[in-house]
């Protein structure tokens, strides 16, 4: 089985539900679901004047390649209400691949690791809770190293 790190944000409705129902949508789709963060509420990334976020991570266990859990993670977003507006605004669920093992994937909608998340302190913070040890199979930094750069 591969261990894949997926990031979950909500800033739309009762967001810790969301994030807690996003999670056991996870599960019932087969994934194991074996770390998680705490909730983080967070400053929006991008777009400022929209309400703040609830971000996590959650490490899980699964058997499915990337590009279909890409799928998946699309298919909970469209049945948790995720409609598609502008780029980084407001949201009820999104969950995002960051990591997948150890593998580099760069195709047209799927890019793993996660192309920005060394530059986001939302994600790396929740991320560093459950993995701070884990290295960025690009930048060949920790987790925990990557907040450190950033919050410094």
């Amino acid at each position: 089985m591969s261990k894949a790190y997926i990031g979950i944000g909500s800033n739309l409705g009762n967001r810790q539900r969301n994030c807690l129902d996003a999670i056991e949508l996870l599960r019932s789709n087969g994934l194991l679901v074996t770390k998680r963060s705490s909730m983080h509420e967070t400053e929006p990334w991008g777009i400022k004047q929209q309400p703040q976020f609830i971000n996590m991570a959650v490490e899980v266990k699964t058997g499915i390649p990337p590009q279909q859990l890409l799928c998946l993670l699309k298919k909970i977003e469209n049945d948790m209400g995720r409609m598609d507006t502008v780029i980084w605004g407001p949201r009820v669920i999104d969950l995002d691949i960051l990591l997948y093992d150890n593998i580099k994937i760069d195709e047209d909608g799927l890019r793993i690791p996660h192309p920005l998340m060394h530059e986001r302190d939302f994600v790396l913070g929740p991320l560093s809770e459950i993995a701070p040890d884990k290295e960025h199979p690009v930048l060949s930094a920790t987790i925990k190293t990557l907040l450190e750069n950033i919050i410094a």
